[in-house]
């Protein structure tokens, strides 16, 4: 089973410039999360949502390559069933010709 959570936009606290420590700017997150699904073995993806979105606004992150980092650890420990993460963290609005951003996918052993 994957969930796709597609285009999650919020504003929140992330960047090293002093500006950008001051003044919350939206971010775009994407996620696939691939899990083995059965019964009442599901992952609610409006908690997901809720909790990415809670995560970076509490953290206000320096880099977007350490809210990357962050946040996929942090899913895998709350989802153990998880066996495969892509999460994409884009800045659509720092450069004014391109959307910005890191993306990182972790397989994780099936047991």
């Amino acid at each position: 089973m994957q969930i796709i959570i597609q285009d999650l936009t919020f504003e929140t606290i992330v960047g090293i410039l002093e500006e950008e420590r001051h003044t919350p700017q939206r971010v775009i997150l994407n996620v696939k999360l691939d899990y083995d699904y059965g019964g009442d073995n599901f992952i609610d993806y409006a908690k997901v949502s809720t909790f990415l979105e809670e995560e970076m606004n509490k953290m206000s992150y320096f880099l977007l390559e350490d809210a990357l980092n962050d946040l996929i650890q942090k899913l895998k420990v709350f989802h153990p069933q998880i066996h495969k993460i892509k999460l994409q963290i884009f800045k659509p609005d720092i450069l004014s010709n391109a959307m910005v951003g890191v993306s990182q996918t972790i397989c994780y052993s099936k047991n």
